[in-house]
Order: C-alpha cells, then structure tokens, then sequence
C-alpha cells in the first residue's frame, strides 16, 4: 500500500531541497529521519517534516521503504534588491517556493532484495 504527503509552497529553493533529497532517497525513512536530524541544511528541516508526516499517515506499518521523493517548483514571487545596479538602482529577482511529495511503501522496491531472500537464492 502507499502512503502519500504533499507539502506545498515551501519557502526554500527546489535546487537547495533537491541537495538533501538525493541524500536520503536510497534509505529507509527511519534512517532518513536520523540523518537529516544532524544535516547543516536549513532545508533538511523541511524535508523531514513531510518524511515525519508521511509516516504518521502510515500507522502501524513498521518495514517501510520510500517509492519516490520529488521536489518541484512551486511559485515564484518577483522582488527587488535595492543596490545591486549602482547608482541606487534595484534588480529584480525570483523568490523561489518548492513543493515536496514523498510516496512511502511498504512492499519492497524492485531492486531492493533483503539479505535474507539473497541467502536463499545462493542456496538454490
């Protein structure tokens, strides 16, 4: 079964969460938890709080394995950076927001093959 957490409108950049994304997609959200807790990122904040609330939306599954983490682009708001052009002049930038969706499984992913059923083959 899956078990689905979308966050929307998160005010950091989608460069800078997808950093932290690519560091955890590979573990168990457990693991993940623990790793992001000591992160010198501001946005493995972010990021944990929507892993936290895709394992509550799981109750009572305790084997349970990420079947994606994306992070995509959510708004943009236009703003200025008064000083930046000289002559007291402002530039316009984009304030990026990013939207994280993290699907959780608890079947095991294609590819993934417990240490156990490994054994099993060698046996054979």
């Amino acid at each position: 079964m899956e078990y689905t957490t979308i966050q929307k409108n998160i005010s950091a950049s989608p460069r800078k969460l997808r950093l932290v994304a690519d560091m955890v997609r590979k573990m168990s959200p457990y693991q993940a938890l623990d790793i992001l807790q000591f992160t010198n990122k501001s946005a493995a904040g972010d990021l944990a709080k929507a892993i936290k609330t895709a394992v509550g939306n799981a109750k009572g599954t305790e084997n349970l394995f990420f079947k994606s983490v994306e992070i995509n682009e959510g708004m943009k708001m236009k703003r200025y950076r008064v000083g930046t052009a000289g002559r007291g002049r402002g530039r316009p930038y984009k304030r990026r927001f990013a939207h994280i969706k993290v699907v959780l499984t608890d079947e095991i992913p294609q590819g993934k093959v417990s240490k156990v059923e490994e054994k099993k083959e060698e046996v054979k």
